[in-house]
């Protein structure tokens, strides 16, 4: 049996003192100090043997936290794990205990830096992979769409003719798209990180002005502010459409697929539903055929049972729900925006490590969710602390079978 761990780690803005990232936002070196440190505990806690990250904006940081960490893991190895002089050091215990250092072996890191990244001020941030189990082949970037992406919407049915509805255009993502082959156990899996556009609304800055006229609260324009919100919808959606069709050219190779990342969005939201795929009816003999002619043109029994199937081979689920329902616990968030506690981090798994799946290759055996420093402010009995991340960390613990058929 090969056990392994997978997590998410939104690590809110990582960069060096004194560099302003956003407008006037930067770190003192003691905030700076403080924030690797707290990271470093929380990367030994998570113990990940595959941790993507959002929000990196130095990879030199990033590469100091994990150099911190394997120091603070081998340290509570030489305090917690006897030698093989001790007659019990074999108790499995012992092995749980371990740390398994990140820089040690086959340990690999990939770093995507955003291609949008600017000065002072008005920098973007990058996302990163860490495996200890190194990679096969380079981890691959999407950021830049070699072709735009144009995305048509038709006319309202009863309309008059072929009217031109228009179009949305993508060229380029908010941030990249990191996917990297990760050998696992007898089994090479596709992993993608992601971190699609944020709720905050795209706002529109007329030409020769300072700010957008939206931006400005004492002049508070509700519908010019809803607008806002519209693109970022549309934008994060059209994300998640681009992160699908990679997904898809992944399983139709017949790859073991898991996706991880800020989604920021739940679950049930449409965009979160475009990365999973549909959920099949429970029975499609029923539902009229799309070239019926009569009332009594339904699917077949067959047809039913192949387009079930071509939809579940596609499907990835999520590691919180499974966890929900294998548990029976309801109380899984992973941040904290205007009082309001929501899973916006998710880590999604193609049917190979579905329990249910009769060919899977592994499943889940527990989730993981590091969440006691969620605040946003609004609530009394949890201050803000704005140098930790606002958001949680995610593990989902996996089992894999001796061969890829188990």
């Amino acid at each position: 049996m090969t056990r392994f761990t997978i997590a998410s780690f939104n690590v809110k803005n990582l960069i060096g003192p004194d560099q302003e990232y956003y407008k006037f936002m930067k770190y003192t070196p003691e905030e700076h100090a403080w924030k690797l440190d707290w990271m470093a505990d929380q990367l030994l806690t998570m113990d990940a043997d595959i941790v993507g990250f959002q929000e990196i904006f130095d990879e030199g940081d990033l590469r100091d936290v994990i150099t911190e960490t394997d120091l603070r893991g081998q340290a509570s190895n030489d305090a917690s794990v006897p030698d093989e002089s001790k007659r019990y050091h074999r108790r499995a215990i012992f092995r749980r205990l371990a740390y398994t250092p990140y820089f040690e072996g086959k340990g690999a890191l990939a770093v995507a830096p955003n291609v949008a990244d600017g000065e002072p001020g008005q920098r973007r941030p990058g996302v990163a992979i860490l495996s200890r189990f190194g990679f096969v082949g380079t981890p691959e970037v999407m950021q830049d769409l070699p072709e735009p992406v144009d995305i048509p919407f038709s006319a309202l049915r009863g309309a008059d003719g072929d009217d031109d509805a228009g179009y949305y255009r993508l060229r380029r993502l908010s941030r990249p798209i990191l996917k990297a082959r990760i050998p696992v156990g007898g089994a090479v899996i596709t992993v993608f990180n992601c971190h699609l556009k944020s709720k905050l609304g795209e706002h529109q800055k007329p030409a020769g002005a300072d700010f957008p006229p939206a931006a400005d609260l004492t002049k508070y324009d509700p519908t010019t502010r809803a607008l806002g919100a519209l693109r970022a919808a549309l934008r994060r959606m059209a994300e998640a459409w681009v992160l699908r069709a990679e997904i898809i050219k992944e399983l139709e190779a017949g790859n073991p697929v898991m996706v991880l990342g800020d989604f920021n969005d739940g679950e049930h939201a449409v965009s979160s539903e475009i990365i999973s795929g549909e959920t099949p009816f429970k029975n499609y003999s029923w539902m009229l055929r799309h070239d019926a002619k009569t009332p009594q043109d339904r699917y077949t029994k067959a047809e039913n049972e192949q387009i079930t199937e071509d939809i579940n081979r596609v499907r990835l689920h999520s590691a919180e729900k499974m966890f929900v329902r294998k548990s029976a616990r309801d109380m899984v968030y992973t941040s904290a925006f205007g009082g309001t506690y929501e899973s916006i981090d998710q880590i999604y798994m193609s049917r190979h490590f579905h329990p249910d799946y009769a060919a899977k290759l592994g499943e889940m055996e527990y989730f993981s969710v590091l969440n006691d420093h969620i605040t946003d402010g609004s609530h009394p009995e949890a201050p803000y602390n704005k140098l930790a991340s606002d958001h949680g960390q995610i593990i989902a613990h996996m089992v894999m079978g001796d061969d890829e058929n188990a």
